[in-house]
């Protein structure tokens, strides 16, 4: 378990730069796994499965882009496409106003997240992004967090 104090964890991340992490679409932090979790006999959803989705969520861009040359996939696009595919509703727009505002995110981070939503709506079927998607990928900012601030 770390021991690191808030203020140590902060200067060690400080040393990454924004325009780096601007350049990363997901962040994740991995908490360390139980011995409890570990030997659970509980199965987890099956790599079939996952893989299944993924290759469903790959057909839908495909189809997206199929009148685009230069694009394959929701990673490939920029901010033209990105304002064309991947419109958010006003809650969606609120839920990243209150993100952006507080994390201090930049325009990068913003079609970053559009992007992410734009995935996990793929991933999940959904023609629209929907709030719960950009909620979502907001999450998968977590570099971006300063620690005393939560949405």
């Amino acid at each position: 378990e770390c021991t690191c104090t808030v203020p140590m964890i902060q200067r060690y991340r400080a040393r990454i730069s924004g325009p780096l992490l601007d350049r990363i679409d997901i962040h994740v932090e991995v908490p360390a796994v139980s011995y409890k979790d570990l030997a659970s006999r509980e199965p987890g959803e099956s790599s079939a499965a996952i893989r299944q989705r993924v290759m469903r969520a790959r057909e839908i861009q495909l189809r997206r882009f199929r009148d685009l040359d230069h694009i394959f996939c929701n990673a490939h696009m920029e901010s033209r496409e990105i304002r064309c595919f991947c419109t958010i509703d006003e809650a969606g727009q609120q839920l990243l106003k209150l993100a952006i505002t507080r994390l201090g995110l930049s325009a990068r981070a913003y079609d970053r997240i559009l992007k992410v939503s734009r995935t996990i709506a793929d991933l999940e079927g959904s023609e629209h992004i929907l709030p719960q998607h950009v909620s979502e990928a907001i999450q998968y900012r977590s570099l971006d967090r300063d620690f005393s601030l939560t949405i």
